[in-house]
């Protein structure tokens, strides 16, 4: 490849990339809170979030200053709810240390929580415009495809392969050049399914293409399969107020909300006995449908009751929360979807 190929690439950007409200005014502060936001989700999904979270949090000086409940509840849905704590503890940081200003040098950057390789080089060729590849999952397979790389895509060595691949092309605006990747990634050398070779910019040059065998790249390795827990959630309310526990604030969905559960699958006699052991005066029991969630290396199969309550239990440090505040006030992680809208529903 030659700076003639990336020449193509960014005249292909600039008539056919994406439209994101990121890249309006693309501030270190904003494209810093993009690509938190995009790490393990999708671009459409982000959006909202992205608008939302900017219209309560407009800079690193109020989000510095937000109580975790809040920002936590911002982010509810989005999951990897680490990202937003290390946005908070980063922003604090760099109101301490900065003087409220995101640093432009990347060794200033890889002491900010939560700021790593990947988003600091974004950070830096997007909002300062500095040399930088930053190399994601979107890159990996264009130079896996442009190059026919023969090893594991997800080995250290290839991110430095793609990195020195590329390097040479970032050209004046590096900033575009990686968001003109990453848009040929997400719109034509797709993950999933055929590629559009005839679209590309790069098709005059990509190996793969010119064998004819694009969808034999990017090699990778077999996952390790995922761990299945069985749960059983208890939807358990008493007078339009639901019963929500808050998790410790270490390890998995930490500090979120959740319906009382345990990791054991209970039939419905099962769980009437476990709620009267645990001293739960029971009015009605309805069976709610299965369901599950997928985390990146565990899933969650859970079997759900609604649970009606006579009274209130004895035990009086219990949070029972009305239906609004389940909707607007507590942060409830995406595990606990299907549950949450049943309720919403009712």
């Amino acid at each position: 490849m030659n700076k003639q190929d990336s020449t193509r690439l960014i005249e292909w950007f600039y008539h056919f990339g994406r439209k994101l409200p990121w890249r309006e005014n693309p501030t270190p502060y904003h494209v810093w809170l993009s690509e938190i936001m995009l790490q393990q989700t999708r671009v459409e999904a982000v959006k909202n979030y992205y608008t939302r979270f900017l219209a309560s949090l407009p800079d690193i000086s109020s989000l510095a200053q937000c109580e975790e409940d809040i920002y936590l509840k911002l982010w509810q849905g989005l999951g990897y709810y680490s990202r937003v704590r290390n946005l908070h503890k980063g922003a604090i940081k760099i109101m301490a240390d900065y003087q409220g200003k995101i640093p432009g040098t990347q060794e200033e950057l890889l002491k900010i929580p939560g700021i790593g390789q990947y988003t600091s080089k974004a950070i830096l060729s997007i909002a300062y415009q500095k040399p930088y590849v930053a190399v994601d999952g979107n890159l990996l397979r264009i130079f896996a495809r442009l190059t026919c790389y023969d090893t594991d895509i997800k080995a250290r060595q290839a991110e430095k392969a793609c990195n020195d691949f590329f390097y040479p092309l970032l050209g004046s605006r590096p900033g575009d050049f990686n968001q003109a990747l990453m848009d040929l990634g997400e719109l034509v050398c797709l993950p999933h399914g055929q590629p559009k070779c005839e679209l590309c910019p790069f098709k005059k040059c990509c190996k793969s293409y010119q064998n004819g065998n694009p969808l034999s790249y990017p090699i990778t390795v077999n996952k390790v399969q995922k761990k299945t827990i069985e749960k059983t959630v208890f939807v358990i309310h008493y007078q339009n107020r639901y019963l929500l526990f808050k998790r410790p604030d270490k390890g998995l969905l930490a500090s979120l909300y959740e319906f009382y559960n345990v990791e054991m699958k209970f039939n419905k006699e099962e769980a009437i006995d476990f709620l009267k052991q645990k001293g739960f005066d029971i009015k009605k029991i309805e069976d709610l449908h299965e369901c599950k969630h997928v985390f990146t290396h565990l899933i969650w199969q859970m079997k759900g009751y609604d649970i009606e309550l006579e009274q209130l239990p004895e035990e009086n440090d219990y949070l029972f929360a009305f239906k609004e505040e389940l909707q607007d006030r507590y942060p409830i992680p995406s595990a606990f979807s299907y549950f949450l809208e049943y309720i919403l529903l009712k």
